[in-house]
C-alpha cells in the first residue's frame, strides 16, 4: 500500500527541484538558440512586456514533469502515448516560439489541428470520460454506452471519447489564453492540480492500487511552482506555446480523476468563462477566435490600473477559493456553482468591458 509520501510530497518536491533546476539553465539556452520575445519584432496586440524576455519554458516544465513520471508513475502503453502526445504539443509549441522570434506566426489553425491531434492520441490509448455524475438526478450517465454513426461510413464514435478529445482541446487553449500577465498560467495550473490530486485522494480510498492521477496531478503542480519562481513578475522567461504540453497533460489528470469534470472545470472558472466569452464577443464582431487582441480580462484589469502582480494574485485566489468550495460541494451542487461562476463572471466582463470600451472612446474622440 502507497502512502502521502509516495503518492504527493515526493512526486510534488522532485517535479519542483527538478523543474526550478531546469528552468535556471533554459533562460541561458532559450537565449543561445534564439527563443527571445523581443517586443520590437513581435508584433501581437496581446504583448505587454516591454524588453526582450526568453520564450521556451515549455521544455522545463515538459521535462519536469516527465522526468519525475518516470521515477514515480508506472509506464505502459498508456502513458508512453500520454508523454508522447505532450512531446508533439512541446515539439509545434516551441516551433511557434522560434517563429515568433522571428517575428512571425505559425498559422493559429495548424496549431489547433495539432491540438486535436494530441487529444486524440490520447484518447485512442485508452483515457476517456467514460461517464460522468448525472447532475439532473440520481446515479451517473454512462457515456461510453452512446455511440454516434456516421452516415454512409462504416465509422462509430463514443460520446465518452469525443467529449473526452473537446475537453482537452478546451484546456489547452484554455490555459494558453490564460498566461497574458506574468505569473498568471502557472499558479492557475498549480492550484488546480493540487485540488484535481487531493480530490482523488479524496475519493480513492488509501488501499487502492493505483494512485496514477494523483500522482501525475502533485507532478504537474510541483512543475508549474518549479517555474512560477522565474516567471512572477518580473518574468525572467515565458512559458510560450511550448507549455501546451502542461496544460494536455492536466487535462489528463482531470480525466483519470475521480474528481472530473465538473471539480476541473470549477476550479478554473474564471479562465474558462473569459475564454468562452473571447470566443463569442470575436465571432460576433466579425473576427477569427483565434485573432488575438487586448481585450482578455486580465488586460482589462491592467487598463483599470491593477499591475501585473496583482492581476496574477486575483487569479490564483478566485482558483484557490472555487477549488477549497469544490472540496465542500457534491456534485450536483457544484453544477450549479458553476453556472453561477458562469452568470457573474460573464456579467462582470461584460460591464467591465462597456467600462473600458467608453473610456478609451472619450480617449481617442
Amino acid at each position: 500500500m502507497q502512502n502521502l509520501t509516495t503518492i504527493a510530497y515526493l512526486p510534488f518536491i522532485t517535479a519542483l527541484a527538478i523543474t526550478t533546476v531546469l528552468t535556471f539553465f533554459a533562460i541561458p539556452f532559450a537565449k543561445k538558440i534564439g527563443l527571445i520575445d523581443d517586443p520590437k519584432l513581435h508584433k501581437h496586440p496581446a504583448i505587454i512586456h516591454t524588453k526582450p524576455i526568453p520564450r521556451g519554458g515549455g521544455i522545463p516544465l515538459f521535462l519536469g514533469t516527465f522526468f519525475t513520471s518516470i521515477i514515480f508513475i508506472p509506464f505502459n502503453t498508456t502513458t508512453i502515448a500520454i508523454f508522447f502526445a505532450a512531446f508533439l504539443a512541446l515539439g509545434i509549441g516551441l516551433t511557434d516560439d522560434k517563429c515568433n522570434a522571428k517575428s512571425k506566426d505559425l498559422s493559429p489553425y495548424f496549431r489547433f489541428f495539432v491540438n486535436i491531434l494530441t487529444a486524440v492520441i490520447v484518447v485512442a490509448s485508452g483515457i476517456s470520460m467514460h461517464f460522468i455524475t448525472n447532475p439532473f438526478g440520481s446515479g451517473v450517465l454512462h457515456l461510453d454506452t452512446i455511440k454516434l454513426i456516421i452516415p454512409f461510413l462504416p465509422i462509430t464514435f463514443l460520446l465518452s471519447d469525443i467529449i473526452s478529445v473537446i475537453w482537452l482541446v478546451w484546456i489547452m487553449n484554455m490555459l494558453n489564453w490564460s498566461k497574458g500577465v506574468d505569473g498568471q498560467m502557472p499558479g492557475i495550473v498549480a492550484i488546480s492540480a493540487i485540488v484535481i490530486g487531493i480530490l482523488s485522494l479524496k475519493l480513492n480510498p488509501m488501499g487502492q492500487s493505483s494512485f496514477v492521477d494523483a500522482q501525475l496531478s502533485f507532478i504537474i503542480a510541483g512543475a508549474a511552482i518549479g517555474f512560477l519562481f522565474f516567471n512572477f513578475y518580473p518574468a525572467k522567461i515565458f512559458p510560450g506555446f511550448g507549455a501546451t504540453s502542461l496544460y494536455l497533460l492536466l487535462g489528463v489528470a482531470s480525466i483519470l480523476s475521480s474528481a472530473k469534470l465538473a471539480t476541473a472545470i470549477l476550479v478554473m472558472g474564471v479562465p474558462l468563462v473569459d475564454f468562452m466569452f473571447t470566443i463569442v464577443r470575436r465571432i460576433l464582431s466579425k473576427k477569427s477566435p483565434f485573432k488575438g487582441d487586448k481585450k482578455h480580462l486580465h488586460h482589462i484589469l491592467l487598463q483599470l490600473g491593477y499591475t501585473q502582480r496583482q492581476v496574477a494574485l486575483f487569479y490564483w485566489c478566485i482558483s484557490g477559493i472555487l477549488g477549497m468550495l469544490s472540496f465542500l460541494l457534491e456534485s450536483r451542487s457544484k453544477v450549479f456553482a458553476i453556472l453561477m461562476v458562469i452568470a457573474v463572471t460573464g456579467g462582470a466582463l461584460l460591464f467591465l468591458h462597456l467600462i473600458t470600451n467608453k473610456k478609451n472612446e472619450k480617449l481617442t474622440s
